[in-house]
């Protein structure tokens, strides 16, 4: 988790107009899709979570504990491990964040009565009770369907205690290590695809410069022992934000120790870390401020790709953005340190238009992971203690299934450019008023998704589907009245998607009426 800044579903169908308070200016853009020119696959993993000890985020938002009156199965939410399911989450990140640089994997194994209390320094001081450690980690991620990607303690620990914690996991043999996993109630080793050998190593992770790092990267992962029974993919400790100079400094110096690198960008508004902005209640302006903002991430990906391209030409190593999201003044009310922010239409916009940038860049973001699933900042649930919501964003996340594994293809269009004002330096701060996606899924079905971030305007798009024959269009579409229409736990559901009913293809052309502040995701048969 970031601490530092250097730069299930619903059946509805009723018609969208209703939820659009007034009438529209509709501007008409032309654009067309290059069927015949597909790129490389859309991973599932980009659609990953990422789960951190922090605040509500486990404990309430995921584990209750077996003798809670909250439905559960041994300790995990039922209606949480449904409502992810739904969205077919392929990977979830644990246990941090900055929680994972003082995590010691064995208070977490054993008999619950009996495993240690810790400090969570890094999160309010929350006490942690390890209740929730790596076998109920990975039951939860074996219930939902999901895979474990573990970020291992680089920061306090050392190699050994890495590579004990990885034969623990996945040994199949007679080892001490898997007769203890095997004592504690699970025969077969776990499936563990992806580890993170250290967490924002520039910061809560130890304050590290890139030359220090890439030599701790290089000793911990001596002793990793990739092989047969531990096959995960080693992902190195990235950047933060726009420090094109760590990517360089790691992959020149211990390309060949990983497999991947991590990235870590967040949108705050204001780019003020001392005074963020509201979840809620905002103005336009502020709107208009979050996806400059947020849009900022297609800059950044060439920054770091054209970095990662110098040293691995042949593109081995892979991107992954394990760290992305909103990020505004916590509740009023709530604790400083977990991070409790209310989820509004903005960041389901937000969310889609994020989807659309990493799309483009298939053949290095394999992986991506917002932050984060529950509780806290930009989450896909909110939870107060038996009520549940699903947010904006965990729709954008539900409406965007179908890429998962899809083949991109091209969409060229220009869109309108709006303002968030000028920067401190006099310079215009703008960003496209929309962003569109498109791909052929593994049902056969051709899937285009648009972010529309204009908070006034509607847009009629004309996409010229090329090679591409079709004869019909069904979808969904995401918007509301105001621009913080959002969920509360408890409460009738104040957004969610409803059939579009605003696309329609004639002359070989794909019309698309995307009304304002919106997602619009349709399928083309």
């Amino acid at each position: 988790m970031l601490k530092s800044f250097t730069a299930l579903a619903l059946t509805v169908t009723v018609a969208f107009a209703p939820l659009v308070a007034n009438a529209q200016t509709t501007t008409t853009i032309e654009a067309s899709l290059k069927a015949d020119k597909p790129g490389p696959e859309i991973s599932r993993y980009v659609y990953g979570q990422f789960s951190e000890h922090l605040g509500l985020g486990v404990y309430d938002g995921i584990w209750v504990g077996e003798n809670s009156s909250i439905p559960n199965t041994r300790g995990i939410r039922n209606d949480v491990v449904a409502a992810l399911k739904a969205i077919k989450m392929p990977v979830v990140r644990w246990p941090g964040g900055c929680f994972a640089d003082e995590y010691i994997w064995r208070d977490g194994i054993g008999e619950r009565a009996k495993r240690p209390v810790r400090k969570n320094n890094w999160w309010g001081g929350t006490p942690e009770d390890n209740q929730f450690g790596t076998h109920e980690f990975m039951d939860f991620v074996e219930q939902v369907g999901s895979e474990a990607y573990f970020s291992v303690n680089v920061g306090s620990s050392n190699p050994t205690e890495m590579r004990e914690w990885i034969e623990y996991l996945t040994s199949p043999g007679d080892d001490t290590l898997a007769k203890e996993r095997r004592a504690n109630g699970r025969d077969k080793p776990f499936k563990v695809p992806f580890i993170g050998i250290g967490n924002e190593s520039w910061g809560c992770g130890g304050n590290m410069t890139p030359e220090y790092y890439a030599n701790e990267l290089r000793r911990f992962e001596s002793f990793y022992h990739k092989g047969t029974d531990n096959p995960g993919v080693r992902v190195a400790s990235g950047a933060n934000s726009f420090d094109v100079n760590w990517t360089d400094v790691v992959m020149k110096n211990a390309a060949r120790h990983m497999d991947a690198i991590s990235l870590h960008y967040y949108t705050i508004p204001t780019g003020n870390w001392t005074t963020k902005g509201v979840a809620t209640a905002f103005p336009t302006a502020e709107w208009n401020a979050t996806f400059y903002q947020t849009m900022r991430m297609d800059d950044l990906l060439k920054k770091h790709i054209a970095v990662m391209d110098k040293h691995d030409p042949k593109k081995r190593i892979a991107l992954y953005v394990d760290e992305w999201g909103t990020w505004y003044d916590v509740e009023k009310g709530t604790n400083p340190g977990h991070l409790y922010q209310q989820n509004t239409l903005r960041d389901g916009v937000l969310a889609a238009a994020n989807f659309n940038i990493f799309h483009n860049y298939t053949d290095r973001v394999k992986m991506t992971n917002i932050a984060q699933t529950i509780n806290v900042l930009q989450a896909m649930i909110l939870t107060d203690k038996e009520k549940m919501a699903l947010t904006p964003t965990y729709y954008a996340f539900k409406m965007y299934v179908p890429f998962q594994d899809s083949i991109p293809l091209p969409v060229e269009v220009t869109a309108p450019t709006l303002s968030a004002g000028k920067d401190k330096d006099g310079k215009d701060q703008t960003f496209p008023a929309f962003n569109v996606t498109a791909a052929k899924a593994r049902d056969g079905k051709t899937y285009v998704g648009v972010a529309n971030m204009d908070a006034d305007k509607g847009y009629k798009i004309n996409i010229d589907l090329g090679t591409l024959k079709a004869k019909k269009v069904s979808g969904d579409v995401l918007t509301a009245a105001k621009l913080d229409a959002h969920n509360v736990p408890g409460q009738k559901e104040a957004i969610f998607p409803v059939a579009y009913k605003g696309g329609k293809i004639s002359g070989g052309k794909l019309t698309l009426d995307v009304p304002a502040k919106s997602v619009v995701v349709v399928a083309v048969e």
